[in-house]
């Protein structure tokens, strides 16, 4: 690990988070937030029917605010969960998270945490306005 023993793939999506931002009337929000660290994270989602009828993510914004790692994973979780069913993306947990920035020092990993928590908030919101 580099730069404060953060990979390079940390780096990476720390400098040129794809998916930072908000959507402007999303379909579904969740909010998380670490007391301990300060770190506090949004997803935002906007779900439709794919060709089989089922809902999928189409697009997924995060914003963050916190550290290094924190907004890698925000970063990560959207990549990971973006053009994916709902029941799919709900399969996400922070050891897929870790995986794909290829570690997070011990004392980050809460903040791949954060992640799979503010997704399964965001598809919860999303269920629950939904619900017929």
């Amino acid at each position: 690990m580099d730069n404060n023993n953060y990979t390079k793939q940390v780096m990476k999506h720390f400098r040129n988070p794809k998916n930072a931002g908000e959507i402007k009337n999303p379909n579904g929000i969740g909010k998380v937030g670490n007391p301990n660290c300060g770190d506090v994270l949004w997803i935002y989602l906007n779900v439709a029917k794919n060709k089989a009828k089922k809902d999928y993510i189409r697009n997924i914004k995060f914003k963050t605010m916190g550290c290094c790692a924190a907004i890698s994973s925000s970063d990560v979780i959207c990549s990971l969960a973006k053009g994916k069913t709902l029941e799919d993306a709900g399969k996400i947990t922070r050891k897929d998270i870790l995986k794909e920035l290829g570690g997070l020092p011990l004392v980050k990993y809460h903040c791949s945490l954060l992640g799979e928590e503010a997704l399964q908030k965001a598809i919860k919101n999303y269920k629950e306005k939904n619900e017929k």
